[in-house]
């Protein structure tokens, strides 16, 4: 059974920084393609990175563009997202989330995804 664990989220304060991780279990990431996504209350579910491993071709929100940096471990099946120069407005709940690549039209779009994580909850306060 595939499941994807996300950690590494907690308080930070502004322009601090923070990595999570995702763990991927029950299947092989290689295949897959692995996105970070964020909603905050009130607010629509959003797609900030997402990465091919075979290719290890990645995109970035503009929102976070040069302050957050996805990565793999294929030995340890893990994705990971760097979180540098942290500011309020990052304060969310992050997922992790993967399809099979080329299984999708939008890694960055929610509903293109097929597996999720729980969750971890990241606060930058001011």
């Amino acid at each position: 059974q595939m499941h994807l664990v996300e950690s590494g989220g907690g308080l930070v304060q502004s322009g601090g920084s923070l990595r999570l991780s995702c763990s991927a279990s029950g299947f092989n990431l290689d295949y897959y393609s692995v996105g970070w996504f964020r909603q905050a209350p009130g607010r629509e579910r959003e797609g900030i990175s997402c990465l091919t491993i075979s290719s290890n071709g990645t995109r970035y929100a503009d929102s976070v563009k040069g302050r957050f940096t996805i990565s793999v471990d294929k030995v340890k099946n893990m994705v990971y997202l760097q979180m540098n120069n942290l500011k309020p407005e990052d304060t969310a709940q992050y997922y992790c989330a993967a399809a099979v690549e080329g299984d999708y039209n939008d890694c960055l779009e929610p509903r293109d995804l097929d597996y999720w994580g729980q969750g971890t909850q990241v606060t930058v306060s001011s």
